[in-house]
């Protein structure tokens, strides 16, 4: 499940709970909540699962980009063998084959620096997504501890406490 989809939700069950008087509080649906963070938790490595993708989709790129730079400098060697032959042209083989051999070069590097930064945004994206989720679970468990603290404070009412007492057969 798409973990924007669970935020969604997640805020989603804190607006339709009902909010306790005078406070900024509210009460939250405890099967509910735990549900969502349990789909949250499922749901993250699925996250880190696709960014891994695109890192390795970028190793890939790069390698790529040699295995065709290794090429394109094998070409021009080849190239510039048979030109080497031929005595007037030389000299341009020569820079025919240095040219061939800087675009390569240069080509693999803006290849690798679009590559990296493709992983860094994706990489980024999730790095804030996963603060906002994990901001929006704290903030969720403080209130649910919040709940909790102000039921332990209320004082409680035993039958025994009851101002009226009880009525004995005569």
């Amino acid at each position: 499940m798409d973990i924007l989809h669970l935020v969604d939700r997640l805020e989603e069950l804190f607006n339709e709970s009902s909010s306790l008087p005078l406070t900024k509080k509210v009460v939250v649906d405890e099967d509910k909540m735990l549900d969502l963070i349990d789909q949250m938790r499922l749901a993250i490595p699925d996250e880190i699962k696709k960014a891994q993708s695109i890192n390795n989709q970028k190793e890939r790129i790069i390698a790529q980009s040699h295995e065709e730079a290794n090429r394109t400098i094998s070409l021009a060697k080849e190239q510039s063998e048979i030109l080497v032959s031929k005595d007037a042209i030389v000299q341009e083989a020569k820079i025919i084959a240095e040219d061939i051999t800087k675009r390569a070069s240069n080509e693999t590097e803006l290849i690798k620096i679009e590559a990296d930064q493709y992983a860094i945004d994706s990489l980024d994206h999730l790095e804030i997504e996963l603060s906002k989720i994990l901001t929006q679970v704290r903030n969720g468990m403080m209130s649910l501890q919040d709940n909790k603290t102000t039921e332990e404070t209320l004082p409680k009412h035993d039958a025994d406490d009851s101002p009226i007492s009880p009525v004995t057969p005569s």
